[in-house]
């Protein structure tokens, strides 16, 4: 089964752009690729929603989209709000399931963190991982406060019996600071898993044309791309 699991570690650290970077460089490979929202909150129902900047950025891939709920809230909450049923962590690891008989790689993007409610049984992205038996990929911030929840996702993960195969640092600023540098020795050992990545600052709004070249410099070969942990901390930090 060649499915990942892409969580953050908090709300608005790059989730999306680092689902749709994987996406455009895994079907750059040729693979068939297929992405999966769970929950979307924060979006109408004619609103341009994540799917849709994975669209923009990686083509042709198949999406699927669970549910939206227009409020920003986590998905239990904003499930209640609106009286639309939630999104249950079994209805997810099911449509992962299904995808992945007819795609290479289904990549499945959760709500903000790994242990954010989806329903009223308290399942989260956690459960959708284990029931698929799926690597986790962490998306974390660079900066400072970043160490503690980075640990603490991949503490919760390894406890659940998950995997977590790396993690991507979603936003890598134009001019780091010595948090930022720092992080990059000090974020895989909190995460007790390798860099597979930092994003440049603005890829997000880049055209796509671009953003496939962008994706590579930034994400591992486990993803198809070209990133160099040992490198790009050498560079970043003037080493040579």
């Amino acid at each position: 089964m060649s499915v990942l699991v892409m969580t953050g570690t908090d709300t608005g650290v790059g989730k999306t752009v680092v689902t749709a970077a994987a996406a455009a460089l895994l079907r750059a490979n040729g693979h068939r690729v297929a992405v999966v929202k769970a929950a979307q909150t924060g979006v109408g129902a004619h609103e341009d929603a994540d799917l849709d900047v994975v669209r923009r950025y990686a083509g042709a891939v198949t999406t699927h989209e669970i549910r939206r709920f227009p409020e920003p809230l986590a998905p239990e909450t904003a499930a209640l709000r609106s009286g639309l049923p939630p999104v249950t962590p079994g209805e997810a690891a099911e449509a992962a399931a299904r995808l992945d008989e007819t795609h290479d790689y289904v990549l499945v993007e959760g709500a903000g963190g790994l242990l954010v409610r989806f329903d009223p049984a308290g399942g989260t992205l956690a459960d959708v991982a284990w029931a698929l038996g799926a690597p986790v990929v962490v998306v974390a911030r660079a900066g400072l406060g970043t160490l503690n929840a980075t640990a603490l996702t991949a503490e919760v993960a390894g406890r659940r019996g998950l995997h977590v195969a790396g993690v991507i640092i979603g936003t890598w600023p134009r001019e780091p600071g010595t948090a930022e540098l720092c992080n990059l020795h000090d974020l895989p050992v909190a995460a007790a898993a390798p860099l597979l990545g930092a994003l440049e600052d603005g890829l997000g709004d880049a055209e796509p044309s671009s953003f496939v070249e962008g994706a590579r410099r930034g994400l591992s070969p486990w993803l198809g791309g070209k990133f160099d942990p040992e490198q790009f901390t050498a560079n970043s930090t003037g080493r040579t």
